[in-house]
């Protein structure tokens, strides 16, 4: 019988909820605290397990290197939709949660919701001749987003890391991010909008469509 493979987050606290989730289906990860990526659970040879970051998760359940893994619905949902139709969510989990959310410089007192960003976005345009520069690492997300508001005068910047950072030297003019207390983004003089809430998201349980086991039912 071949094995199926697991891939689990790599390190924080959506490793450690997934690890007690496990733990609860009397599967406990061995070598937890090592630094090897690859991990098998205690007397259960069915599953080969691997350590990724969250987004490598997804892309491997959809290209089927992954049968079954547990990442982030944002993660899922940035995805073309061509590509999100290889993997399905078998379950939503009760961790990881977070929000995708726009934010603006606390000095922005002029947009406090998105009909005010609108509003910004052209008078920026006119004054700069250029468009406003929004820094993220979800840019499908958000341009559906900001497309489906009626905003149009703007421009994805790709995010490499630290996207709190990006209005403050001259990358960008705003950002959206991922959230899940906000703190991160008061603390380097952000401001979410009003009505900026673009996704929420939480851990899920995901099997790739080309996975035929049994496993369906394994956080039933």
């Amino acid at each position: 019988m071949s094995t199926i493979k697991i891939g689990l987050p790599s390190k924080g606290r959506l490793k450690e909820d997934c690890l007690k989730l496990f733990s609860k289906k009397k599967l406990n990860v061995k070598n937890s605290n090592s630094r090897n990526y690859f991990f098998q659970f205690e007397n259960n040879k069915k599953y080969e397990g691997i350590f990724l970051h969250a987004r490598e998760i997804i892309e491997r359940l959809n290209d089927g290197t992954l049968d079954i893994g547990v990442s982030g619905l944002d993660l899922l949902m940035e995805l073309p939709e061509e590509n999100r139709k290889n993997i399905k969510i078998m379950k939503e989990l009760k961790f990881g949660f977070a929000e995708l959310v726009v934010a603006v410089p606390n000095d922005w007192l002029d947009v406090q919701n998105i009909a005010d960003l609108e509003e910004v976005s052209f008078e920026f345009r006119e004054k700069n001749n250029r468009r406003m520069r929004v820094a993220t690492k979800y840019p499908k997300l958000t341009e559906e987003f900001f497309l489906s508001r009626g905003i149009t005068e703007f421009k994805i910047v790709d995010s490499l890391g630290a996207t709190e950072s990006y209005p403050f030297t001259g990358s960008a003019e705003l950002i959206t991010d991922i959230t899940s207390t906000g703190t991160t983004l008061r603390e380097n003089n952000l401001r979410i909008i009003s009505d900026g809430k673009i996704l929420q998201s939480s851990a899920c349980f995901m099997i790739s469509k080309k996975f035929k086991g049994k496993e369906r039912d394994l956080f039933s």
